[in-house]
């Protein structure tokens, strides 16, 4: 059999594929940012002083970062919506669901690595710049915000660009529940078309060039914002 492509021009298959590419962008976008917001209220409830709050976010840490991922997402979608009331679930059914709970499940894992990663940068940032920033007035609250959390994003950077690239890997795992993301297209194309090389093939080189154009942003922000050396 010869790779060819031109089927893909045929049967609407040219707009299945952009709109599982956009799909996946878009639930990437959504889980990252709520994964980075999620792992920053981890990493400062970490820090309270009160033993209750600190082991319930240890066992959040701990949960998220032990069970599969795809079973988190299962659990979210199969599990999940039965626990709300019922006015919450017809809500959840006319809003995409598949897409919400997958981006929900997706954010919380990651931000269970998210914010270890932000807690190694944290413990990396020497004692001397808690004292200083407390000695020019600041709060406990205002030495976290301007100080310590600053330089431990700096700090992580390499480890949450790293996780950020198997967070966009992650999106595909979404297509167990239904999302029609670029995995899930591909796979409903290739059951129509039996043409399973050429079809993953055009997956292939979409996740490739993302997670280089991802890459490439990491490395232009780890030279942008890069810890200053210390002498």
């Amino acid at each position: 059999m010869q790779f060819n492509l031109s089927f893909l021009l045929t049967n609407g298959f040219a707009d299945m594929l952009l709109s599982g590419a956009r799909t996946t962008l878009s639930l990437f976008a959504c889980a990252w940012v709520g994964s980075f917001i999620v792992a920053l209220v981890i990493v400062v409830l970490r820090v309270v002083p009160a033993r209750p709050v600190t082991a319930l976010m240890s066992a959040f840490v701990v949960y998220h970062r032990n069970v599969p991922t795809v079973v988190q997402i299962m659990v979210w979608y199969f599990g999940m919506p039965q626990m709300l009331p019922r006015a919450i679930q017809i809500w959840i059914n006319h809003h995409d669901s598949e897409f919400l709970l997958a981006a929900i499940a997706l954010s919380l894992n990651a931000a269970a690595y998210f914010s270890e990663d932000i807690r190694s940068g944290l413990r990396s940032v020497p004692y001397g710049q808690i004292e200083a920033a407390r000695s020019i007035g600041l709060s406990a609250g205002g030495s976290m915000r301007y100080v310590l959390l600053p330089q431990a994003l700096r700090i992580g950077l390499p480890s949450l660009l790293n996780r950020s690239l198997i967070l966009f890997k992650d999106t595909s795992l979404s297509m167990v529940i239904g999302v029609a993301e670029m995995t899930y297209q591909v796979h409903a194309i290739e059951n129509q078309t039996f043409r399973a090389f050429e079809v993953f093939a055009v997956s292939t080189v979409f996740y490739l060039v993302s997670c280089w154009l991802l890459m490439g942003l990491g490395a232009w922000l780890s030279r942008r914002y890069a810890p200053a050396p210390r002498g």
